[in-house]
């Protein structure tokens, strides 16, 4: 059983070792971290999920975002301990944090991953959209969370650092 939850401040070195852990210490040199560099994530979408002890088992955080004029969310990193691993714990984060966007307005997110894994999730490949390099165009994903959210939408992702009243 697990139980979803928001971070809080007392969950961040857990969620930091475990990310390095997942993705080794030079994960902050992949081009999708110059989106996050001094950009504080979205804590309202920043989830962590505990067994059973308490024991964290998995995390997932949200940036913002901007395409052009459009806001976004940048979903990731997500990572799953090791040892709880096909056990479904990243779909369970992914799903509660969607349905949170979705329920506080946000139009439209992003990530950078495999197309076979979240397909599942309703990400598809979006065109027209270009992270920083080096990123591979055909692990650019999208999910619409309103309908045609992602219509009209090009341009470079950049890091959304204004004030946010409207999350169009």
């Amino acid at each position: 059983m697990l139980r979803i939850s928001i971070e809080t401040p007392d969950d961040s070195q857990e969620v930091e070792y475990l990310y390095d852990l997942a993705f080794a210490p030079g994960r902050q040199a992949l081009s999708s971290y110059r989106l996050r560099d001094a950009v504080p994530p979205v804590a309202k979408l920043c989830m962590v999920a505990r067994g059973e002890e308490g024991v964290l088992a998995g995390a997932i955080r949200y940036w913002p975002v901007a395409i052009g004029a459009a806001k976004a969310l940048l979903l990731g990193p997500i990572a799953v301990h090791p040892t709880r691993q096909g056990e479904g714990v990243g779909a369970e984060l992914i799903e509660a944090s969607l349905a949170r966007a979705e329920a506080l307005g946000w139009q439209r997110v992003l990530l950078v991953g495999d197309a076979p894994y979240y397909r599942r999730f309703g990400f598809e490949r979006v065109t027209g959209v270009e992270m920083p390099p080096p990123t591979n165009p055909e692990r650019v994903l999208g999910r619409a969370l309103i309908k045609g959210a992602f219509g009209g939408v090009t341009g470079i992702v950049q890091q959304d650092v204004k004030p946010r009243r409207s999350r169009g």
